[in-house]
């Protein structure tokens, strides 16, 4: 049986709610209605200081949905492994890269963003080059602000600007962190990964605080969750515990099929449409445009 409750099925049975992976009744969330203008962009900057917790995974995928659900989306690769670069399939190398937009070496960000082969998607390139612009920008007056103008120019002509940060909390990602409206936390379902989001969480308290006053966190997103082990279960249950609604109800599981979209340079909702995984990034956007983090 179902239930609805504010636009949003509440699946339930006979005598119970069914409960999902994050202990709250499993709800399916509605499509979203189409925009009938696009612009000005909700920035989101994805953050993490572990590696490997699916970040660049969950730029690329949820990118891709909220292009499917007609936003215009800008995908910015932060990240010196360029990884979300290549996981969209494009080139890295003599190209325009965020790099040369950080140093003003060019001035056009239009000349840096390259369409992907998924509609309403576009990306600005990183390579390893990024890796030297924490040196370079460190001598710079308001250092901490330089994304948020390059990102001006061009915020208008967007709904959502996504940014891929590296697993650090450098001066890049307090670069990201500035620029940006919202934070999206991906978690893994592990012991190491969850000890650093409190430590996260307190780095993005001090940039509310002493940068970006409107910045705010729009969710903690579980990853690579299985729900076969004991483990997984009960690190997702304490992140609960310990964030309550700030976890997204939808949660993504382990599976091969991301690595091997990646390796075709592709979002999965284009390689494996039909998959379970491409359906809950499709969850994660109807989510996040339910709760206001998305227009």
């Amino acid at each position: 049986m179902t239930a609805q409750h504010e636009g949003v099925t509440e699946l339930t049975g006979m005598e119970a709610p069914v409960l999902g992976p994050t202990g709250r009744p499993l709800r399916v969330f509605p499509q979203p209605e189409s925009l009938r203008s696009h612009g000005p962009a909700r920035i989101i900057a994805l953050c993490n200081q572990k590696g490997g917790v699916g970040k660049t995974t969950t730029a690329i995928n949820l990118g891709a949905s909220l292009a499917e659900y007609g936003r215009k989306v800008l995908a910015i690769d932060f990240d010196p492994q360029g990884a979300l670069t290549a996981g969209l399939g494009v080139p890295s190398h003599d190209v325009t890269t965020i790099y040369d937009l950080l140093l003003g070496s060019v001035k056009d960000v239009s000349s840096a963003i390259v369409e992907t082969a998924t509609p309403n998607l576009h990306v600005i390139p990183a390579n390893i080059d990024l890796s030297a612009a924490e040196v370079h920008l460190v001598n710079e007056v308001a250092r901490e602000q330089i994304l948020a103008r390059v990102i001006r120019q061009v915020s208008d002509r967007y709904d959502v600007i996504l940014i891929d940060c590296q697993p650090s909390l450098g001066l890049l990602t307090v670069n990201a962190l500035t620029a940006a409206h919202g934070v999206l936390i991906p978690l893994e379902c592990e012991y190491f990964a969850l000890r650093g989001v409190a430590l996260l969480v307190e780095t993005v308290e001090k940039v509310r605080d002493r940068l970006n006053p409107a910045i705010q966190l729009d969710g903690i997103l579980a990853t690579m969750y299985d729900s076969r082990t004991l483990h997984s279960r009960e690190v997702l249950e304490r992140v609960v515990d310990a964030f309550g609604d700030s976890v997204l109800e939808t949660v993504i599981g382990r599976t091969v099929k991301f690595p091997d979209a990646s390796v075709a340079g592709a979002p999965l909702n284009v390689f494996a449409p039909d998959h379970a995984a491409a359906e809950a990034y499709r969850s994660v956007a109807r989510e996040l445009i339910f709760r206001g983090a998305v227009a």
